[in-house]
């Protein structure tokens, strides 16, 4: 099986090394990650300057570039050839409901589905990282899945896996995307230069978190797996926009 990494945190962060180290065995694992941070960089392409591309020390590509950028030079020019799933994390944070717009992590999977390749975003639902071994098993035991039965057409899956130990998850559990308030104001603060400057709110907290979503499920510390999909049609509004355009 050939596997392509990436990530949004930088091919430096703890939680791809994690995630390569729990799937080398499975095949040929290859990983093109940014060279630094690119959380919240969505499904963004870089078209105003050629992209870099280099090695580290361990073998591991890493581009001067967004997570889709990674994902997007890998399968149409880095390799030889396509790999057989894309896995993107693992993300030190939960990547649920709202957050899957703006999520670097989910946008490398999506690159990957964009492109025909089953997919996978791995997300560690917690900020101290103490099991990222927990993510990184969950992950292993669904590329081992699709090794045995591939779905035969392109999915894209957003996984989200509570930060606790492996052997204290519940059952993967299929949701749909929940929802969050209105996010915090931005912060204003005042630079040593005596500028003004902002840092962007806090995401808001869950308000659609109930039984079937992935809120739900990662607080039961159950694994939450979700089917996503790129068509972003409101079709329930269809009807109603004709309506509005005879007017």
């Amino acid at each position: 099986m050939r596997i392509l990494l990436s990530n949004d945190d930088g091919y430096f962060a703890p939680g791809l090394a994690v995630l390569a180290a729990a799937l080398d065995d499975l095949g040929t694992v290859t990983v093109v990650a940014p060279e630094r941070d690119r959380s919240g960089a969505s499904n963004s392409l870089t078209l105003d300057r050629p992209l870099s591309v280099r090695r580290s020390a361990n073998g591991v590509r890493f581009v001067d570039g967004t997570p889709t950028d990674c994902v997007h030079l890998a399968v149409t020019g880095l390799l030889e050839a396509l790999p057989d799933i894309v896995v993107s994390g693992i993300n030190l944070g939960a990547n649920m409901g709202d957050d899957t717009i703006y999520s670097g992590t989910v946008a490398a999977a999506t690159e990957g589905f964009l492109l025909g390749i089953p997919s996978l975003a791995v997300s560690l639902a917690g900020k101290e990282a103490k099991h990222l071994e927990s993510a990184a098993g969950v992950a292993r035991q669904l590329v081992e899945r699709f090794g045995r039965a591939p779905f035969g057409q392109p999915v894209l899956l957003n996984v989200n896996v509570p930060d606790v130990p492996l052997h204290s998850l519940g059952p993967v559990e299929v949701t749909r995307l929940g929802r969050r308030h209105k996010a915090e104001p931005v912060e204003k603060t005042r630079t040593p230069r005596g500028e003004t400057a902002y840092w962007i709110g806090a995401a808001g907290a869950a308000a659609d978190a109930g039984p079937g979503t992935d809120f739900h499920a990662v607080a039961a510390k159950r694994v939450s797996v979700t089917p996503l999909q790129v068509d972003l049609t409101l079709h329930g509004q269809s009807g109603m926009l004709r309506q509005w355009l005879a007017r």
